[in-house]
């Protein structure tokens, strides 16, 4: 049954800073509500969050059940307003159903084997090291930065076969994209967004073109070799597939890497324990997306009306997914606000479940895994600055500013 409608203003910077008493109460009181605010139903609790993953009267978009020539309209009217963002970002794997979302998964997950994944073990690792060998001798580093950002964005670009020389332009691009995912993004983001898309549009299609007269060992190689062998893999496609991976592929590690080590700081005995037990780090690292994920908000829309657990949905209704809620749900979680590297397997959300689980999860846990390894293994008394940590104002992401350490 629907709650009461709570007084929720999540782009509040009280809310940023500490959501979690809020999905408490959420989880009480209205776990099913409607927010005018955001114009959308979002649901709190992680048995319905986990329902709607998996089922199939939900979906994220509707293209698949309206008709061809509505959704072409639809199209027309958003390229009309923002043509390089409606072309690449509204239609890439993330933002499709039924079988295009099918076909594209599969030739992605095709190219981006489990091999390739567990073969970036070493370069990781030298990466992770190289960038080490510049900060410690300073005895202090702003985390996020100098290394949380480099280490998924490098990587990520190298695995795409991206230019070293370019990869400077990855995270500004990435962050003017990503704002469009938030509800409070104004129409000077929206024109900072188009223009990200164009220049990062250009910029892929200058390496496909570069890939199929000269294909090499990379990502963007193999995804042009399965358009090139008649896979229907379009040219947009194929640069809409890798603009998300670059996208995706580091922005959600970036803010599980500075979550997670915040968590760690701020529990001082499981540093401990995770340093006396080194074997520990896989599980740690689902902790550390449970208890603070990355990714907080996730969307789907009603596929046609329909009644939920006593909350009546019309077809095209907005269904918000509360992640950080339903990772601290107690009825799926024992002692879920407590933060225990030692918890081992859960179900979290930090991936989340169904046809769209996240394609880069391999990816994104083994470069954790590296870099927490080397953290504990290298860094010695690692410790928070007087300076108080602050997260970034918004509901679909959850990442820190900045976040400032030092050691002896």
């Amino acid at each position: 049954m629907t709650g009461e409608r709570p007084d929720f203003h999540p782009y509040d910077a009280g809310f940023a800073a500490n959501p979690y008493p809020v999905y408490a109460r959420l989880r009480e009181q209205s776990p099913i509500f409607h927010s005018d605010e955001l114009d959308m139903t979002l649901v709190a609790r992680h048995e319905d969050i986990r329902e709607i993953l998996l089922d199939r009267r939900f979906g994220r978009t509707l293209d698949h059940v309206t008709p061809r020539e509505a959704v072409e309209q639809r199209r027309r009217d958003e390229r009309a307003r923002l043509p390089n963002y409606a072309r690449y970002v509204r239609v890439n794997l993330l933002e499709t159903e039924g079988e295009d979302h099918a076909r594209v998964r599969r030739l992605v997950s095709a190219a981006l084997s489990p091999r390739q994944i567990r073969n970036l073990r070493g370069r990781i690792q030298s990466l992770v090291d190289e960038l080490l060998d510049t900060l410690l001798p300073r005895g202090t580093m702003e985390f996020i930065a100098e290394l949380a950002v480099p280490l998924p964005v490098y990587m990520i670009a190298e695995l795409l076969g991206w230019p070293a020389a370019e990869r400077h332009r990855l995270r500004p691009w990435s962050a003017r994209i990503v704002k469009l995912y938030e509800k409070d993004h104004t129409p000077e983001d929206e024109l900072r967004a188009e223009g990200a898309a164009a220049e990062f549009a250009a910029m892929i299609s200058d390496l496909v073109h570069q890939r199929r007269a000269d294909p090499r060992d990379d990502l963007i190689s193999a995804l042009v070799a399965v358009s090139d062998e008649g896979y229907q893999l379009s040219l947009d496609e194929l640069i809409a597939t890798c603009m998300l991976l670059l996208n995706a592929g580091h922005e959600a590690t970036v803010n599980a890497a500075g979550n997670g080590l915040l968590a760690l700081l701020r529990h001082p005995e499981q540093f401990a324990r995770l340093r006396a037990r080194p074997e520990l780090v896989p599980a740690a690292i689902e902790e550390m997306i449970r208890y603070d994920a990355p990714l907080q908000l996730f969307h789907r829309f009603a596929l046609e009306e329909l009644d939920f657990h006593g909350t009546v949905l019309g077809r095209g209704s907005v269904v918000g997914l509360l992640y950080g809620s339903g990772n601290r749900d107690p009825a799926a979680f024992e002692r879920a606000d407590e933060f225990d590297v030692t918890r081992g397997p859960t179900r979290h959300l930090g991936f989340g479940a169904g046809n769209h689980f996240c394609l880069g999860a391999p990816l994104a846990r083994l470069e954790l895994e590296v870099l927490f390894s080397t953290l504990t293994r290298r860094v010695e008394a690692l410790q928070l600055d007087d300076r108080e940590p602050e997260y970034r104002t918004g509901l679909v992401f959850r990442g820190l500013e900045a976040l400032h350490v030092h050691w002896t």
